[in-house]
């Protein structure tokens, strides 16, 4: 048996570009690391089944490590079985990549499992026909992404807060999150004069500073989601109240995150959003670190 840990994701920033010709989107995110993370079990078998815990997610080819699965018997000409087990925590439909992180791990643990010998380049052009932002969770670590989300370039970032996630438990679409966006008036800065800097110089220049980070650090969809979801919006405003230097939005939503520089607040919080809310924490540095 192979077990793969899938972590989910926040981003740090995003900036929504323009509109491209394929009817994608040009953005420019961090993503990161953090808890929680679901774990995947993968056994040989004469048949490609999946088991979930969630008994909302499909366990057929609606799944995206059934998705995954295929595509690497297509891509390599085989008929192997599988038995795949998912035990699922990251919630669906949070902006936190649950489902992109699932179908790396599930192309991580087959390529094993069935001795594929596949290098990481290939498994990266077939992660992207997965998703956008599967390729990203082939890695560690953080990442400086562009394009669809697939150009990375990963980077050393031990960001020194303790990271509070919330869940409301609201589900939001990427893509009507997208249509909203272009529905929405874009109002145009004047740039003429002003050095733009990419949102990775700007968290290496600023990660001490949450204040220089909530000035410059922006998602381009929450002003949108948070007009329009009351719960959303009390959830980032509870962050702040409750000790939070720096809190966004992840992704397009429905997921905010917090950095908290003191451990106390930040457990203060758990305790208090996972009255109402699901809740995980992070320590600072990676999100497997060991607890003091």
């Amino acid at each position: 048996m192979i077990s793969v840990k899938a972590y989910a994701k926040i981003n740090i920033g995003l900036r929504i570009l323009n509109k491209r010709e394929d009817g994608y989107h040009n953005i420019e995110t961090i993503f990161h690391r953090v808890n929680p993370f679901d774990e995947i079990f993968f056994e040989p078998s004469d048949k490609l089944t999946l088991s979930c815990t969630d008994p909302e997610l499909p366990t057929d080819d609606n799944n995206l490590c059934i998705k995954a699965a295929k595509l690497l018997l297509n891509q390599t000409k085989n008929n192997y079985g599988a038995r795949i087990s998912l035990v699922k925590k990251i919630p669906v439909g949070g902006g936190l990549g649950g489902g992109s992180s699932d179908a790396a791990s599930t192309l991580i643990g087959l390529n094993k499992l069935w001795n594929l010998n596949i290098d990481k380049r290939t498994l990266a052009s077939m992660a992207l026909q997965l998703g956008s932002d599967v390729p990203y969770f082939l890695n560690e670590g953080t990442a400086y992404a562009v394009g669809r989300g697939e150009i990375l370039e990963y980077f050393q970032l031990a960001l020194p807060y303790w990271i509070i996630v919330i869940y409301p438990d609201i589900f939001i679409s990427t893509g009507e999150a997208y249509n909203l966006f272009e529905k929405t008036p874009k109002h145009k800065e004047d740039n003429q004069n002003k050095k733009i800097l990419t949102l990775k110089e700007i968290v290496l220049k600023a990660i001490h500073n949450p204040e220089e980070l909530t000035k410059e650090i922006h998602n381009d969809f929450e002003p949108i989601i948070l007009h329009n979801n009351e719960i959303i919006r009390f959830c980032k405003i509870s962050l702040y109240a409750a000790g939070a230097k720096f809190a966004q939005m992840s992704g397009s939503g429905s997921s905010l995150y917090g950095f908290f520089t003191d451990q106390v607040k930040a457990f203060n919080a758990v305790e208090q959003f996972s009255r109402q809310f699901k809740v995980f924490i992070t320590p600072p540095g990676k999100p497997d670190r060991q607890f003091d």
